[in-house]
């Protein structure tokens, strides 16, 4: 069953969690609905709480928390939504569970490219799909996506499956970028270039490439900086790798999102305004950039020094809602040349 598609019937694992005692000067509460891990979360909670005097709530997931937010309806206590990528930012939308982030705040900080048109989400953070290629085999450091096609890279690159929400962003920014014709003619190419069938993890890229499985894996850039500095059974997977930022020809490096959302129905709605307009303030950014190893959306705030380490980020210029309008397609061709077989 296809990764953008298991989530309605995925069960979600839901844990409940308050994060630091409620402040004397307490000013009410949020409720946060979060996909992301709390342990890289909690700093971010912690000092908004600290700022704001509003106590965070926290219910944290896998998965499903769209199906919940829309079982709950207008008795739901979720006020925000805090997600990756553009998949599970449409898929909140698509799911009637969100409303418009009215916010001069976000309007003005957060471009234009990295926000739903009609308002219903905001990018926070920006992680790019790159390319983590052998040290020792792989000589050459500039690569584009269209390259990853060329017969040259014949049974050298290790990629996770097809329909994860991280390459189904990326082969959607193909489609939108040249149509389907020429993404399915572009998949067929990459399919023909695996050194194996499609399995595991971006992590599980760079160890394949580490142990001469192939050349070249597909993978986020934190990945690489998390093993690098955070794990150090992975630490000699990421040493016999280096990170080379591809780019679309003519165009830039595709980046995707960590992003937030207003919930429909959110009780604590000026509370969840706060936390989504704080989250893009100098301290939350450089908190996403130092313990996510994620690129800041806001301008002038400093990139962790492992990840400018990778080179300069040109992100592609391509709106993230036009990544978004192309998933179904780029997901049914994916199934249509058999990508993950």
């Amino acid at each position: 069953m296809m990764n953008i598609r298991a989530t309605a019937a995925t069960a979600a694992l839901l844990c409940f969690t308050s994060f630091g005692a409620s402040p004397a000067f307490a000013d009410g509460e949020v409720n946060v609905y979060t996909y992301r891990e709390t342990k890289l979360i909690q700093p971010l909670f912690d000092a908004f709480t600290k700022d704001t005097g509003i106590k965070v709530n926290v219910v944290s997931a896998s998965s499903g928390l769209e199906q919940r937010m829309k079982a709950e309806g207008a008795s739901s206590p979720a006020d925000v939504l805090l997600t990756v990528d553009i998949g599970r930012l449409d898929d909140a939308v698509q799911a009637g569970v969100t409303q418009p982030i009215k916010s001069v705040v976000i309007d003005e900080i957060v471009p234009a490219q990295y926000r739903d048109p009609d308002g219903h989400w905001a990018g926070i953070s920006m992680r790019a799909r790159v390319i983590y290629a052998s040290k020792d085999r792989v000589k050459q450091d500039k690569i584009t996506y269209e390259e990853l096609a060329d017969p040259k890279w014949k049974g050298k690159i290790c990629i996770r499956s097809g329909q994860h929400i991280y390459n189904n962003g990326l082969f959607a920014a193909y489609v939108a970028k040249y149509g389907e014709a020429k993404a399915e003619e572009w998949l067929k190419g990459l399919k023909a270039n695996l050194a194996q069938k499609p399995s595991g993890g971006d992590r599980e890229a760079a160890r394949d490439v580490a142990a001469g499985k192939c050349d070249i894996g597909i993978g986020n850039t934190y990945y690489w900086a998390l093993m690098m500095n955070n794990d150090p059974e992975k630490k000699p997977w990421a040493e016999a790798t280096k990170v080379i930022l591809p780019t679309f020809e003519g165009g830039g490096t595709h980046v995707n999102l960590s992003g937030v959302l207003l919930a429909k129905h959110a009780p604590n709605k000026a509370n969840g305004v706060k936390l989504i307009e704080w989250l893009a303030g100098d301290k939350a950014q450089q908190i996403y950039a130092d313990a996510n190893y994620e690129y800041p959306v806001r301008a002038g705030v400093a990139v962790n020094p492992t990840i400018a380490g990778y080179g300069k980020l040109t992100a592609d210029p391509l709106p993230i809602a036009k990544i978004a309008a192309n998933r179904k397609a780029a997901s049914t061709l994916v199934d249509k040349v058999g990508f993950d077989n």
